[in-house]
């Protein structure tokens, strides 16, 4: 398994992480046995946004004897209610929920405090404003969660939240569809089928300027959603027109900027299993450029999806992270201390280009790489 930074946080995370959805089925029997499978193969992060008591109870009781070996995002402002999930704002209901929750899961301190689902920004401003944060910073200072994080789908309230420097962790949705779509406060547009009947083009700068500032201002991401709720992995249901696989899907999630982990939702042993087997997979299984350049109803022509296919560059240029770097700095009014000492510390910079053209003849989405080579040089001076 292979483990990142989350952010600034200073925990290294696997990344691959477990989404709870399979938690509850066959009684709840699942939860041991993910656990047991997650230990195994060194999966340490994992997701807890139900509320529901027998599913957090259950997840209590597979944590005996090995809390320690697991970091957990669990979410404030998740409860029960009346029988049923709820999120709330109430600040009395959010504490009650956060003690019942510590209860069940049989420990004294989450590892993230996720708020719970931001999804528009007077939302967001009830948070800050209604005693939600405050509440939540209060336990960071007594140990009772180690660091802030907040779940969204919402670009636009993500960037708000991120820029205000009040979280530390950015669950968010991320995949080659969603990405396409601009803000909205209504979730369910990232899914609907009417916003994918027009051929759609390009990632929407406000999620690519959200990842590229989580990189810069140290926020870790952790995915939520890298399958599209399993409908990518299906032709007949994915908004692309296209199938991907497991491996795609995941690699296309790590390759963003800021991304620590994906939590890999599973219903069974073998769907969790078959996500692990990403670390071991080629590279040829994971690469999805081919795919994506494929999709009858997207296009990512002249933009950088990091895939690495420009690769190899004659001068040992890594020509993707250039790219990746120059886009940081070009999120800014001035280039960031962070990004060039990032940049200064790669082996060979964008100033050793011959400008000989190789990269551009195997890049799939017809990206002007000598350009980017030439801008990167001006701005980094190297």
């Amino acid at each position: 398994m292979n483990y990142r930074e989350l952010g600034k946080t200073g925990l290294r995370v696997s990344e691959i992480g477990m989404g709870c959805e399979g938690f509850g089925e066959d009684g709840c029997r699942n939860t041991g046995r993910f656990f047991d499978i997650a230990e195994e193969n060194g999966v340490n992060y994992f997701d807890l946004y139900t509320s529901n008591p027998e599913v957090r109870a259950s997840v209590g009781r597979a944590l005996q004897g090995r809390r320690e070996k697991f970091i957990i995002q669990s979410h404030v402002c998740s409860v029960w209610k009346n029988g049923q999930y709820k999120r709330t704002r109430n600040l009395a209901e959010v504490k009650a929920g956060f003690e019942e929750m510590l209860s069940q899961l049989q420990t004294d301190y989450i590892d993230i405090g996720m708020i719970h689902y931001v999804d528009a920004m007077d939302d967001w401003k009830r948070v800050v404003d209604g005693g939600v944060l405050q509440y939540v910073t209060e336990l960071k200072k007594e140990g009772r969660i180690r660091h802030i994080g907040m779940s969204s789908h919402n670009p636009q309230v993500a960037l708000e939240a991120v820029k205000s420097g009040l979280i530390e962790v950015l669950m968010f949705s991320v995949n080659p569809c969603y990405d396409l779509q601009p803000a909205s406060e209504d979730v369910e547009e990232l899914w609907a089928e009417k916003n994918y009947e027009a051929p759609l083009v390009n990632m929407d700068a406000q999620r690519q300027e959200l990842y590229e500032t989580c990189q810069r201002l140290g926020v870790g991401i952790t995915v939520m959603k890298a399958f599209g709720g399993g409908d990518l992995l299906d032709e007949k249901l994915s908004p692309a027109g296209k199938a991907l696989t497991v491996y795609q899907c995941l690699h296309y999630a790590l390759t963003r900027p800021a991304v620590a982990t994906v939590l890999a939702g599973a219903h069974t042993e073998e769907q969790l299993r078959q996500s692990i087997a990403y670390e071991t997979a080629s590279e040829e299984e994971k690469d999805y450029a081919p795919a994506f350049a494929s999709f009858p109803n997207i296009s990512w022509k002249g933009h950088c999806m990091y895939c690495s296919h420009c690769a190899p560059c004659p001068k040992q240029i890594d020509v993707a992270s250039v790219t990746k770097f120059l886009n940081l700095a070009r999120a800014q009014k001035e280039v960031p201390e962070t990004v060039r000492e990032h940049y200064a510390l790669l082996p060979h910079h964008a100033g050793e280009c011959i400008q000989c053209g190789a990269c551009e003849s195997r890049c799939p989405f017809e990206v002007s790489i000598m350009e980017n080579m030439s801008a990167a040089k001006e701005l980094f001076g190297q």
